[in-house]
């Protein structure tokens, strides 16, 4: 077990001799002295444990001069913790006061800049100490990479890659993983491929990459085809292929590729049963939900709070929001995405005015009491929470309080309205027969009100709480949808649905001649007789 560090044992150690001598001052009578003193400043630096003790750390190593020592064992290692420890800004400020930085000290700070919010540094520093005589070596250029890729910045990726072959470690195993992550998370997967085709050696790494690199793009096929040639699997080759089916729509294939890992007795991790669950739950497969469910149990899996909110949005999926709120309760300490997931349950697949209550109770959880203390709960509503009030409200009619919770969005927890939240204002004030204002409220939605990334999830709830019979309206918002994401299956989808509900069977031949002329392809295992009963079960809720 690490030794702890006190201050009683650095006031001990930092003698007023020591700490008023600088180490150039040292005669060869006290070498010995300074190589003892130096050896138990290596063991502070392997044990420490906290950011305390890195403080208390620093305060010697400044005093004494240790960290301007031409020696890279201090640096290196005190710069490794600040990268534990500290934020980018700290561990920056540190590498500054650096007289001598080695290698393994600046591929230190490029990695921190490269996993913080500004991995545009990490090529600025990269290039700024190649003018100070830096050499990198092949350790230096995965982070660069890599920071590249979190960019998308194509420009700069290529300009590191040509830094790769000047240097020489064009041919180094990991730096060729790190460049074929760069040029697929730029959608550049022909460029990834002949990296991946041109590498005398591959390990896992490299597969799982290429892999990854053709799903991302959509093109699972080729990574089908690619993840069966594998000669070997892991687990995250597993979930990089059936996360790439779960979102292409096609959560029969990511099942199949679950129980086809499970036979072969790999035993996935929480991302492998958060991927199944959420499979089950697009698919209403609650059986195999039940029994992944089942699995977790048995194997006494205590499940983290990720786990036990795709549980929640299964079961609610699948119509039994009693099992789901068991689950919701059982939760000691519940997040927003926990909340959400139980209130748009109720809102959205079982009872509007279960749902409504949920969110009171949501609101007057603001203070906890646990034992004797008082602890304030940070979980507030989001746009989401609101989109799942809101289609309650549209369900059940209330004008008055879905009014209330419009206005609340702005005035009291600051978040502006988006367009999902227009529709269902609008789709509320329909279904109590205010038809032209629900046509006025959608023409006067502000331009920046667009839909989130996730728009399928949106598009999603936007379905089930679609209006009525009115085809006009809801052709309308449809089409709106259509304009703001024009390459959206489910936006078309979401129209074919209205003109379906509807009997404009004419129509429906015509917005798929549409989507045809746009490439736009169905998704897999869509059928007009899956439309119907999507628009069966609609109706019914």
């Amino acid at each position: 077990m690490a030794a702890r560090i006190s201050i009683r044992h650095l006031v001990s150690f930092t003698s007023p001799y020591f700490s008023a001598t600088k180490p150039s001052q040292f005669s060869s009578g006290s070498s010995s002295y300074l190589a003892s003193h130096q050896s138990k400043a290596l063991e502070f630096l392997d044990s420490c444990q906290s950011l305390v003790q890195l403080f208390q750390i620093q305060a010697h190593l400044i005093i004494t001069g240790l960290l301007q020592v031409q020696n890279p064992s201090f640096s290196c290692r005190f710069l490794k913790l600040c990268t534990q420890h500290c934020d980018i800004e700290y561990t920056a400020l540190v590498f500054r006061c650096v007289h001598f930085p080695d290698t393994f000290s600046v591929n230190t700070i490029i990695k921190a800049y490269s996993c913080s919010s500004v991995p545009y540094n990490a090529v600025v520093l990269y290039f700024q100490r190649l003018k100070n005589g830096f050499f990198p070596n092949s350790f230096t250029f995965p982070p660069l990479m890599s920071a590249c890729a979190k960019m998308c910045r194509l420009d700069l990726g290529q300009k590191c890659h040509g830094q790769v072959v000047k240097n020489g470690v064009d041919g180094v195993l990991h730096v060729q993983n790190s460049l074929m992550h760069f040029y697929s998370c730029c959608g550049f997967i022909g460029l990834a491929r002949q990296v991946f085709d041109e590498m005398p050696q591959r390990d896992v790494v490299s597969w799982n990459s290429i892999v990854n690199g053709y799903v991302k793009v959509g093109e699972l096929v080729v990574a089908q085809q690619l993840f069966d040639a594998m000669p070997h699997r892991n687990l995250v080759g597993w979930n990089v292929m059936m996360t790439g089916y779960l979102n292409s729509n096609n959560p029969g294939k990511c099942l199949k590729l679950f129980r086809k890992m499970a036979r072969r007795g790999l035993k996935g991790n929480d991302a492998t049963i958060v991927i199944a669950l959420t499979a089950c739950a697009r698919s209403a497969r609650m059986k195999e939900g039940k029994s992944v469910h089942g699995c977790l149990i048995k194997a006494s899996k205590d499940l983290n709070l990720i786990i036990n909110t795709t549980l929640i949005h299964m079961y609610s999926r699948c119509g039994r929001t009693e099992i789901a709120r068991l689950i919701f309760d059982w939760i000691s300490i519940k997040n927003t995405v926990c909340w959400n997931a139980m209130i748009l349950g109720y809102c959205i697949h079982g009872n509007s005015k279960d749902g409504l209550n949920l969110f009171s109770d949501m609101l007057n959880s603001r203070l906890e009491i646990t034992g004797k203390n008082h602890v304030k709960n940070s979980v507030l509503p989001d746009e989401i929470t609101f989109v799942g009030v809101l289609c309650a409200c549209a369900r059940e009619g209330p004008l008055t309080e879905g009014r209330k919770h419009f206005g609340n969005m702005t005035d009291v927890y600051g978040i502006r309205p988006s367009f999902a939240h227009y529709w269902c204002m609008a789709n509320l004030l329909a279904n109590v027969g205010l038809m032209q204002e629900a046509i006025k409220t959608l023409k006067n939605i502000p331009v920046e009100s667009n839909l989130p990334s996730e728009s399928s999830l949106w598009s999603e709830l936007l379905g089930s709480a679609r209006f009525g019979r009115d085809v006009s309206l809801g052709e309308q918002i449809a089409n709106k949808l259509i304009d703001q994401d024009p390459k959206n299956f489910w936006h078309y989808l979401l129209l074919v649905n209205i003109y379906a509900a509807a009997g404009c069977w004419d129509d429906v031949t015509q917005t798929k001649e549409r989507m045809k002329k746009r490439g736009i392809e169905r998704t897999p295992g869509c059928s007009l007789k899956d439309l119907k009963e999507i628009v069966h079960n609609m109706s019914v809720t």
